[in-house]
């Protein structure tokens, strides 16, 4: 047995049996890819994918623990190597963050830019995508932590933290109706035509949630996943924004109403997330205590070992 078969067969599950796609991610052939796991088959005595004809289907039974132990035999190695990169060089590497498009864009350039100031040799590479994108990139270890609102508590093999609360604004053009109006309402929204996030970004279940409570359809007309995207058809008055608040600058939007929603969609809770059982190295903690002052390299850690739940409040 060897890694290149644990890497292969990891990778073949991770590419839905598509070996020649494993094999491209990997930079090896198919033929390599499939006599690889042919070889760990036959040295292990048991099938790991039932197979039709030539092509692989699913996992087997045994096949199914063989891969809880080759994954953890993978993480484990990985987790040498991180440790090795802590002590030898603890000021330099390379951290990848995966996050949504809103927390890349509004939430993460300040942290980042502090981040790069103190540590100056440490590459910082950013994955975005939609908030279960955000999730696999950190289970499949592409990613050292995942920063979004959405799906992270979802997954067992995920340990989440809360980094920060926020708030929608409903933003308007300076002359809209309901710039003015006093107690806004989810019955007075639903008068307008709605521009607001796709379905799976930044909080856009409470907004869909808030209005179904209370018996009301909006008029969606337009979804997005950038907020800038949205604040641009606002000011053409195609609709009413529900935007986070994060992305509203005043000194900027300077042709926008903005108002606080969260009475009317309640308050989102943005995460930041490990994949369980590997190794952080020490520049990582220093983000999560930038990302939010709650997050202390102390805490982290304990959570992180099993000793305080991840359920705390902030």
């Amino acid at each position: 047995m060897n890694l290149h078969q644990f890497r292969f067969l990891q990778e073949a599950v991770r590419r839905n049996f598509n070996l020649t796609e494993a094999a491209r991610a990997l930079f090896t052939s198919q033929p390599g890819v499939s006599k690889a796991i042919i070889e760990l088959e036959d040295e292990l005595g048991v099938e790991i994918f039932s197979r039709h004809g030539k092509r692989i289907r699913k996992l087997t039974a045994p096949g199914e623990e063989v891969l809880r132990s080759v994954d953890v035999i993978l993480r484990e190695v990985n987790n040498l190597k991180r440790i090795g990169q802590n002590y030898a060089a603890q000021d330099s590497g390379a951290l990848t963050i995966a996050a949504t498009h809103t927390q890349a864009r509004y939430r993460l350039p300040h942290v980042i830019a502090e981040f790069r100031r103190r540590f100056p040799r440490v590459q910082v590479h950013m994955l975005q995508g939609n908030p279960d994108q955000v999730a696999h990139a950190v289970l499949e270890e592409r990613a050292d932590l995942g920063l979004a609102t959405e799906s992270l508590a979802e997954h067992a093999d995920l340990i989440s933290l809360p980094c920060y609360e926020w708030q929608h604004l409903v933003v308007t053009p300076l002359n809209h109706p309901l710039a003015d109006l006093s107690d806004l309402s989810l019955a007075d929204l639903a008068r307008y035509p709605i521009v607001t996030y796709d379905p799976a970004f930044t909080g856009r279940r409470r907004i869909d949630l808030a209005f179904a409570q209370h018996g009301l359809q909006p008029d969606v007309v337009l979804e997005a996943i950038d907020s800038d995207v949205l604040k641009t058809y606002v000011e053409l008055e195609l609709g009413v924004g529900l935007i986070a608040e994060m992305a509203f600058n005043p000194e900027r939007d300077t042709q926008l109403r903005a108002r606080p929603a969260g009475h009317l969609f309640g308050h989102n809770l943005t995460r930041v997330a490990f994949k369980r059982g590997v190794y952080q190295r020490g520049f990582v903690y220093v983000l999560t205590e930038l990302l939010s002052q709650r997050l202390s390299r102390k805490l982290v850690e304990q959570v992180l070992r099993g000793e305080t739940s991840p359920d705390f409040s902030i």
